[in-house]
This record gives structure tokens, sequence and C-alpha cells, in this order.
């Protein structure tokens, strides 16, 4: 391993979030923004840094969930747009439109919340109104549009509010034949007709997650939002191209701490889940649930060591991991990729969220704990 003193790091390659932002755009077209959603830390990957590597290769717009996020994004030097979208009862948003950030609002009630933050910074708050196609999750019911939108014109017509943009978002966009995506459109087509009636001139119309980019063309309207295939991740596991060219921007590693040899009839970690048939080599890895290593992972996936793919053994504890290195010379201090780019033959995100019953997502956005965070930059430029 390189020297580098780390027991255990996530290491970040801004140059993969280029090339996948520039690849993902080549899908849509010049006439479609793109928007790289950068919520919970970057996915994992660090939040300020894929925002200006991302910037940097054409994503015109940021997409965070919370007030806290895109103000963050401000304080670190982001000056772009860039929209939040998930308030509670009493938000404030004085410091949001102080910060010339564009905000949701899904009912009456948080538009009214807005408008009054308008008032007292006397800016014209940029707003965006989401409607809800069938998700059942933020967002006004198509029945209760109608109000939402009046409100939201009204509030324009006195100079509170400009209306930049109506949205929605998929539920089953990775199944690209499942039937609630052509409903989910079609409400979002009655929506934009009903805002239209208004008089309402969003500047930006956008229901496209990752997915959807990829996978549903005609869903892409003014502007689609990247968030998972932006860091190399495939966005619909099983669907989509296997072509498509994404690479992983994150790799987990550590050092191993400990090499000891087994007999066989030996048991491995809590509860002797897995007791070695044969005799063999294991190596300590020093990461574990605390971490973010799902304990689901016990004896389900592997990890680069040696030069060869070796089976996680036994159960993963709060603060250590085991792994199997059969007759292969290692010693403590060598390198074991949790998981990568999937180059030469490792494991990636994808594989251990498959073998984890879970999404790539959940993987790359939980790892972190006592981990280091190095980024770093293949092509050897500026983010």
């Amino acid at each position: 391993m390189a020297p580098d003193p780390a027991r255990a790091e996530i290491v970040v390659d801004l140059a993969a979030v280029r090339h996948n932002v520039r690849l993902l755009r080549g899908l849509t077209g010049p006439d479609v923004a793109m928007m790289t959603v950068v919520k919970a830390d970057g996915y994992g990957h660090g939040m300020s840094a894929v925002a200006a590597a991302a910037r940097t290769a054409g994503a015109t717009w940021l997409g965070v969930a919370t007030v806290e996020e895109a103000l963050a994004l401000r304080e670190a030097g982001d000056t772009g747009r860039l929209l939040c979208w998930l308030g509670v009862p009493g938000e404030d948003y004085s410091a949001a439109l102080a910060g010339d950030i564009d905000v949701t609002a899904y009912s009456q009630a948080e538009l009214a919340e807005i408008e009054d933050a308008a008032r007292a910074t006397g800016v014209t708050a940029r707003l965006q109104l989401k409607v809800d196609t069938g998700l059942a999750r933020g967002g006004a019911r198509l029945e209760d549009w109608p109000d939402l939108v009046a409100a939201a014109a009204k509030a324009e017509s006195v100079g509170l509010v400009r209306v930049t943009g109506v949205w929605s978002h998929f539920a089953c966009s990775d199944e690209p034949r499942h039937p609630a995506n052509d409903d989910q459109q079609r409400v979002f087509e009655e929506a934009l007709e009903i805002t239209a009636a208004a008089g309402l001139t969003p500047e930006v119309r956008h229901l496209a997650n990752s997915a959807a980019t990829v996978l549903r063309p005609g869903s892409h309207y003014d502007l689609v939002r990247c968030g998972i295939a932006s860091y190399g991740l495939d966005p619909a596991p099983g669907e989509t191209a296997p072509d498509l060219g994404l690479v992983p921007a994150m790799t987990v590693r550590a050092r191993l701490s400990m090499v000891k040899r087994l007999r066989a009839g030996d048991s491995v970690s809590y509860g002797h889940r897995w007791t070695a048939p044969y005799d063999t080599t294991v190596g300590l890895v020093p990461a574990g649930y605390g971490d973010g290593v799902p304990r689901i992972a016990s004896d389900r996936v592997s990890a680069w060591a040696a030069g060869a793919r070796r089976p996680l053994r036994g159960r993963v504890c709060m603060d250590q991991v085991v792994v199997e290195l059969g007759d292969a010379e290692a010693r403590p201090g060598d390198e074991v990729v949790l998981f990568g780019t999937g180059a030469g033959g490792g494991p990636t995100a994808t594989e251990w969220a498959q073998a984890c019953e879970t999404i790539n997502y959940e993987i790359v956005t939980r790892i972190g704990g006592r981990f280091t965070r190095t980024i770093v930059d293949s092509e050897g430029t500026q983010p």
C-alpha cells in the first residue's frame, strides 16, 4: 500500500465525478439543463468538493435537501443556481433568500412562510412548486394543486416570489416498464397545464432523476436531476446498458491490522457463524458497522486483498471485519479495498448493495464513521 498513514479511508476521485456529469449531459442534449444532486454530504463523497467538480463539468444547477446544506455550499463559495426542497413547519427561509437560493413549497402553509421571509428580507423569493404525482411523499396532491398555484400566482403578482420551477419525482423510474411511470408523467402534464392557465411561466420544469435521465428521455423537460449516477453508480441495476460508461468515484480501503493462520475447525467472530473447513489465513480489517460497514454484509460480500477477491468471514463487528486470505502472502499494513471502481475485478458498491439486499445509495451514504476521507483528482487538475 502507498505510505498513507490512514488505517481506513474513503478516497473520492473528482475526475470520475466530472466524467459522469459530462456523460449524463451527453444523454440530454444542449437544451436540457443539468442539476447535480449533492445532498447528504454529496452522497457520502464530500458535498463541496463534488459540487465544484460538477460545476466544472457543466452542471448549471445543484440540488440539496435542506436549507442548511444549501447555505453550506454558499459558505464554501458556490454562487450558481441552487435548489433546496425539504422544509418543516416554522422553517426560517430568510438566510436562503439572502443567499440567492431557490426554495420549494409543497403547500400553501409552506408558501406563506416563504412569503413572510420575503417581506422580512425585502428579497423576492425564487420559488419552485412541487406536485405529488404519485410518490405520496413531498409535494401537493393534484386536488390541492390549483389552490397552491393560485396562491403562488398572487404572491408573484405583488413581487413576493418569482416562480422559477415546477417539479415532481418518479417512484419507479428504475423499473422502466412499471405502469406508475406513465401515470406520473400524465399527472405532471396536467399539473403543468394548470400552472400555465394560472399565468405562471416557470424557467424549468423537471421530473427526471438519474434513472429517468438514462431510461426515459421523454421525461427530460427543461432540466434533469442526477444524483447517484453522478457518483458513477448504476441508477437502475439490471436495466441500464452495461456500456453506459459511469465510473464510481468512491473507493473504500483500509490496511490490514493483523494477519493470522487458522487451523481447520477454528471459528471466526461473534457467534462463530463461520468455521474454517480447512487450514487458512485471515486478515483483520480495522473498520466495522460503527464506520458504516453493514452488519448484514457478514459472510455475504468480498473485499479485494492480496491480488484477488477475498470473502468476509464471520460477523461484521463494530470496529473490525475479518477477510479470508487463503494461502496468499499478506502482511499487516497491506491494502484491502472493501469496494471501489471494480477495475481489475474488485467489488463495487452496487455488488455490496445487492449482497446486502439494499441499494447502492445506502452503501455509499452510510460509510463514514472513523474513515478518513481523501479527495483526489486522477486527472491532476483542479476540481
